[in-house]
């Protein structure tokens, strides 16, 4: 009996350690693929092994309420030696990351099931801190507790004080609302850590690709690691036609998932049973469950769009309470959240309106356009309504398929060079348009913000050395780097990277990395100064010039200088704009330096939770704030949508959001002066 407990307490050892092989053939891989591929590689040293290591631990414990003091020494001793591990081929170092996170966590559990039996002091003279630094590593387990309990005790408060605004009818109800929402909390506190605890791929694997993807972006911020998943979902960012069950959701007030449209012909749709409104509880596929409530962002994305996850039970409830459940099956849908489409803005003198959400392309099967294609006729469209300009809207436009943004950089200018690519040999390459002629030559506007990243400023860049377009906006996000996927190994397509292999330039020998396009006229905008721009990120590649002569005709737009002093002018004594500016002085306050401690009683924490009630509120009445009343949908769009419920809410949906651009109805101005300066 002692010989078969022996064998059966060896056996998750040696299982351990044919995985912790494995995952290290799998590193090996990945160094010797970025050593061979990446346009910039680093040596395997000292620093590689300590960023890694300090990487993985805040990604395992960012908040530092999992390790304590003696779990992080454990690890330590690991900092500096990454680098030989890998080389060497010795992936032992796995097992104390395993042990001591899978310790972390129960000890975590236990932690929050003593809480969730202990009455918590809502009235306490204690207070939460906050810093931009980290705090020290607890050294006890109670320490840690009381952290927690913080935490726990600030959310409880929390969740009553969002209920309402009316501070002295909630602290009245106070001990009659605190039950339900200790309870709501520590579930959702407990089903979090169990969810990490219990992981569908296995806690080893978690604590792989963890290694993987610190290991990646210590090369640069796009150089990332992705298993099937990861990858099925990167790709349905760049690509028009993806799995779909059908439906497109969002969360609400509550945070609760809700069915925001069920698209006709789709998997939803043909079961007659799911409602626009009804909640999402939980969804099933693989023979896992997975309750809304607590899985994990990274879980539900991937059973929502990676192809791995064919079948999908989903749980929902309507809004008469009843509980339903339904199989679906993906099938191959046209993504509209990706889809160009356009618009005609104005009466007496139309504008035209192009969106680009992203640069998608046909990935797999090229009987379907692209996104270059796509916007080819939308511009003959909005020409056959006459239009006297054209906007360009790429804001939020993360970028894509570069064939596709070289494709359509060529459809605006006469022909010539639109960048310059150089490969990590220093080996440069121009790309150019060998096709002559233009889709439209008129006047035109790009719109650009700091999301705005990518084959957006390839585009941008081409536009604005051509003088081919006014640019107005933000900065854009600093990204002129291309990536490719590789799969590690050609019999085994369970493990990818995404490496950046080439960096591109502007036909003037200059680079948008990490500084971004500076737009031609700057629009204030909301949190501008937070956004997550390139040269926020660690280990983003520098910027830098080539010394590389390319010829090009620049157009004489003699009339472009003159319309953005008008706008200038404009935008400075615009009431919109400077309300923008005044809100993010006040944001800027609150942001800029540490946040004060919060008292843990209801009134600091009702205080806390509605302090920027006045801002949000002044930015909501912004948004829906008409700033172009006159905006029409193209006869040939219309005639195509006005039959199909799904497709018509969408396009009214999208109209709205037109009418109430602020930075579109400034666009339109500045297209109506370019207009009226050429005409007077």
């Amino acid at each position: 009996m002692k010989n078969i407990y022996a064998i059966a307490c060896f056996l998750p050892l040696l299982v351990g350690a044919q995985n912790h092989e494995q995952a290290c053939g799998v590193f090996y891989n990945i160094n010797e693929l970025l050593k061979s591929e990446h346009f910039k590689p680093k040596p395997t040293d000292d620093s590689l092994s300590a960023y890694v290591f300090n990487r993985v631990m805040r990604d395992l414990d960012d908040n530092r309420i999992l390790f304590l003091k003696e779990d992080m020494d454990l690890l330590a001793k690991h900092e500096y030696k990454i680098d030989e591990y890998i080389t060497e081929g010795n992936c032992a170092f796995f097992t104390d990351f395993v042990v001591t996170y899978k310790k972390a966590l129960e000890r975590n559990i236990d932690i929050i099931n003593e809480i969730n039996h202990e009455d918590l002091d809502l009235n306490s003279t204690d207070s939460i801190y906050y810093s931009k630094n980290y705090f020290p590593y607890r050294t006890e387990k109670e320490q840690l507790k009381k952290l927690i309990r913080k935490k726990i005790t600030y959310d409880v408060l929390e969740d009553i004080a969002k209920l309402s605004k009316d501070k002295d009818s909630l602290k009245a109800q106070l001990p009659s609302l605190q039950g339900a929402a200790k309870a709501k909390i520590t579930d959702a506190y407990l089903c979090r850590a169990e969810g990490l605890l219990n992981p569908e791929e296995g806690l080893d694997k978690v604590i792989y690709h963890k290694f993987y993807a610190a290991f990646c972006s210590y090369f640069d911020p796009h150089t990332n690691y992705f298993n099937y998943n990861d990858k099925a979902a990167f790709l349905s960012t760049v690509s028009d036609e993806n799995y779909s069950l059908g439906i497109y959701v969002s969360q609400n007030e509550n945070e609760e998932i809700i069915v925001q449209e069920v698209v006709p012909g789709g998997p939803a749709y043909k079961t007659q049973k799911i409602d626009k409104g009804d909640q999402i509880l939980k969804l099933a596929s693989e023979n896992r469950e997975y309750a809304v409530t607590c899985a994990s962002i990274e879980t539900i994305t991937n059973i929502v769009f990676s192809d791995a996850y064919k079948t999908v039970q989903l749980t929902l409830r309507k809004n008469d309470g009843t509980v339903y459940s339904v199989d679906l099956e993906k099938k191959v849908m046209r993504t509209e959240d990706n889809a160009v489409y356009s618009f005609v803005i104005g009466d007496t003198l139309p504008m035209g309106y192009i969106k680009i959400p992203s640069f998608y392309t046909a990935i797999d099967d090229k009987n379907y356009h692209g996104c270059a294609d796509d916007v080819a006729k939308e511009v003959l469209k909005l020409r056959g309504e006459n239009i006297n300009g054209l906007i360009i809207d790429l804001q939020f436009n993360g970028g894509g398929s570069m064939d596709e943004v070289t494709k359509l950089a060529g459809m605006f200018i006469d022909f010539g060079p639109v960048c310059i690519v150089t490969d990590k040999n220093k080996t440069s390459k121009v790309i150019k348009d060998y096709m002559r002629g233009t889709i439209y030559d008129g006047p035109l506007v790009i719109l650009v913000n700091g999301f705005s990243a990518s084959a957006s400023e390839f585009f941008t860049g081409v536009m604005q050395d051509y003088g081919r377009a006014i640019i107005a906006g933000n900065t854009t996000m600093g990204k002129a780097t291309m990536q490719t996927i590789y799969q590690l190994q050609e019999k085994d397509p369970t493990d990818f990277v995404k490496v950046t292999i080439d960096k591109f330039y502007r036909i003037t020998g200059k680079s948008s990395q990490y500084i971004g396009i500076t737009p031609d006229i700057e629009l204030p905008s909301y949190l501008d100064e937070f956004l997550p721009r390139e040269k926020t990120e660690a280990n983003a590649l520098p910027n830098d010039s080539i010394k590389f002569r390319v010829r090009f005709h620049k157009e004489n737009r003699r009339f472009f200088k003159q319309a953005v002093t008008l706008s200038e002018e404009r935008v400075k004594n615009d009431t919109d704009f400077n309300a923008i500016l005044s809100v993010n002085q006040k944001i800027n306050k609150l942001y800029k330096d540490d946040k004060d401690p919060v008292a843990l009683n209801f009134d600091g924490v009702f205080t806390d939770v509605h302090t920027m009630d006045s801002i949000w509120k002044s930015i909501s009445v912004f948004e829906d704030k008409v700033q172009n009343p006159h905006v029409a949908t193209p006869r040939d769009t219309y005639q195509r949508i006005m039959y199909d419920d799904f497709l018509s809410n969408t396009n009214e949906h999208r109209v709205k959001l037109v009418k109430n651009n602020l930075y579109i109805k400034e666009a339109v101005n500045i297209l109506t002066d370019l207009y009226n300066l050429e005409n007077r």
